[in-house]
This record gives structure tokens, C-alpha cells and sequence, in this order.
């Protein structure tokens, strides 16, 4: 459990900082700043935004970039599983699910259809003028009602939680956001990763039951190698139900990110 509390304390911690305005951290997920200086901005809005515009503003340039080496470089799609709001909402939806033993309907939504839905949103944005995902967000109307302190955010997070919960597992975060998608993209060869040890192994298959991306795990039994799809959110979820102590975080695992079959 230890991930998971921490989890929670990083996205009530980021969210009361938003909500309490104060010097540390002002604005929101799509642009703040921290310490009243240092300029962060969502580099998928940022691009949204510069399709639309076909104007580059240098200090979300700045915030842009300096959030997707970090993530891009080091900490790899942890925004998904460490800040955004919208993860507390599906991990709940899971967690209702494997209590009601609830298999939910199958949708057969295309594997690939958050890129699908990243690209259509960058060619909206510059057909439309207008940052095409940002407009319609979900992400941004809860966050941004939680920190405004208005109610109507509670329908929209009531709204994923049945998706998730009654139609598909994880199919918000998995199948249906762009801004994932992206992330996964950007976080291919970041540095923090999930290291599996084959020897410690014995097949119990937990890991599988609790990940948000089973697709990542495929050598969990079969091969000592980290995870290394950018589809991984570095929950820790699967580090934590591990009673063999065959997975755990792992930095510096330069070996493994450039083999040739998973470039694709």
C-alpha cells in the first residue's frame, strides 16, 4: 500500500497547493507557476495551443518544455498514476470491480485508439483554431473544479467512474485519453523504470490483476528485463502485490531501452 498512500498524498498535495494559491504553486495542470518564477505548462495544451494559434508565447514554451524532460527523461508517464485527479476516480472504479467480481461489457474498442484520439485532437486544434482537447477535458473540468471549488466536476467524475467501472476496465485511461497517449509517446526511454527478475518469479500472476496496462508486463515470468513501453505510469501497483519480490523501480537501465523489438 505504500505507493498507493503515496500516490494520494502527491495528488491531494498538488491539489491543495492549486486550491490554496499561494507563492509555492499557482494556476492549474495546464500552466502554473512555482514559486512565482518557474513557469510550468502541460506540453500537450502547449502544443494544442501553438496548432491553434500558430504563435509560440515563450513562457509556456519554457513551462512546456521543462515538463517533458522531466517526465520525458526521468520519470516517465508518472503523471498518469501520481498527479492527474482522474486517476483516484478509475482506481476506485477498479477497485469496485474486483469486489463485485464485476467482468463488465466488452466494447472491443481498438487498442491503439488514444493515439487515434491524440492525433485527431492535433488536427482539430489546427483546423478549429481552438486547442481541441483542452475545450472538452475531462481532466481540466475536474481539476479545475476541485481547486475552484464548484460542484459541477462531480458529474463528470461520477460520469468516468460508471464508464470505468461498468463498461471496461481502465478504458478511461487506456483506450479513451489523449493526453496519456502522449505522455506514452514522450516517456519511452525515461530513465525510472519497473525491473522484473524472472528467477524470484513464480507465476502468480498478481501484478497482472492490479496493473492499469497489462500490455507492459509481458515478461513477468519469462525474461529479467525492465518495463520498458512508455505505457507504463510507474504506479508502483504492481511492486506492491508482488509477494516474490520479483519487481521493483529501477533508474539507469540504459541496456534494455534500445533493443530493437520493442521500438514498436
Amino acid at each position: 500500500m505504500r505507493y498507493l498512500v503515496l500516490r494520494r498524498l502527491v495528488q491531494g498535495g498538488i491539489l491543495a497547493l492549486f486550491a490554496g494559491n499561494t507563492f509555492i504553486l499557482k494556476g492549474n495542470l495546464s500552466a502554473s507557476r512555482l514559486f512565482n518564477t518557474i513557469p510550468l505548462s502541460d506540453p500537450f495544451a502547449a502544443l494544442q495551443v501553438f496548432l491553434a494559434s500558430l504563435h509560440v508565447d515563450i513562457t509556456a514554451l519554457l513551462g512546456a518544455l521543462l515538463v517533458a524532460c522531466i517526465y520525458g527523461l526521468f520519470l516517465g508517464r508518472a503523471f498518469c498514476a501520481w498527479v492527474c485527479p482522474v486517476n483516484i476516480i478509475v482506481d476506485f472504479a477498479a477497485w469496485v470491480r474486483r469486489k463485485l467480481d464485476f467482468k463488465g461489457v466488452h466494447l472491443g474498442l481498438p487498442k491503439n485508439l488514444r493515439y487515434i484520439l491524440l492525433a485527431l485532437s492535433l488536427i482539430l486544434s489546427f483546423a478549429l483554431a481552438t486547442p481541441a482537447f483542452e475545450s472538452v477535458s475531462f481532466i481540466g473540468v475536474i481539476q479545475r473544479g476541485i481547486i475552484l471549488g464548484t460542484a459541477s466536476w462531480l458529474v463528470v467524475a461520477l460520469l468516468l467512474f460508471c464508464v470505468d467501472a461498468f463498461l471496461g476496465d481502465k478504458i478511461i485511461c487506456s483506450k479513451l485519453c489523449p493526453l496519456g497517449a502522449f505522455y506514452a509517446l514522450l516517456s519511452r526511454y525515461a530513465l525510472l523504470k519497473v525491473k522484473h527478475d524472472a528467477m524470484r518469479c513464480t507465476k502468480c500472476e498478481l501484478c497482472f490483476e492490479i496493473c492499469p496496462e497489462r500490455q507492459v508486463l509481458w515478461m513477468v515470468g519469462l525474461k529479467s528485463v525492465s518495463v520498458n513501453s512508455g505505457e507504463c505510469t510507474r504506479c508502483g501497483r504492481c511492486i506492491e502485490v508482488c509477494g516474490d519480490d520479483a519487481l521493483e523501480f529501477s533508474i539507469l537501465d540504459l541496456r534494455g531501452s534500445f533493443k530493437k523489438k520493442d521500438l514498436w
